[in-house]
């Protein structure tokens, strides 16, 4: 058996701030999540749009000592093209993190439906926004 049959699902997520860094607050729960074992980081990469909407790569050494403890989380996996299609999600003006990892919280479940011949077939996400919506719209109607 190969150490691919045992992964978890992966995920990704584009995350964007206004003006050029993020204050850091999200980054010991993100540590928690890798200490806890939860989730194993694969890739994190931050990228700023310019006014005019250049897409820049920056490095996470000149970010300051916050994010120095994730300095050296690259696969490789993202590449030129996905941080491309990352920064056209962003406004002018902002900052971003990409970050993919793994579930390894789910690693045996996937792994188990995969032995048993399943697949994924469909995935997705409901923003948290859109629940809180649907909620207070059918509180309403209730």
């Amino acid at each position: 058996m190969s150490e691919l049959d045992e992964l978890g699902p992966i995920d990704y997520i584009v995350v964007e701030w206004p003006g050029r860094q993020p204050t850091g607050e999200a980054l010991p729960h993100l540590v928690d999540l890798v200490d806890q074992g939860l989730i194993r980081l694969i890739d994190l990469a931050f990228i700023a749009k310019d006014e005019d909407g250049t897409v820049t790569v920056l490095d996470i050494n000149e970010l300051g000592e916050t994010l120095a403890v994730f300095e050296g989380a690259s696969s490789g996996l993202l590449g030129d093209d996905d941080i491309s299609e990352a920064g056209g999600v962003l406004e002018p003006g902002t900052s971003a993190a990409i970050l993919v990892w793994e579930n390894r919280w789910a690693a045996p479940f996937a792994s188990a439906v995969r032995k048993g011949g399943g697949q994924l077939v469909a995935s997705g996400r409901i923003p948290v926004q859109d629940l809180i919506g649907a909620l207070e719209a059918a509180d309403a109607v209730a």
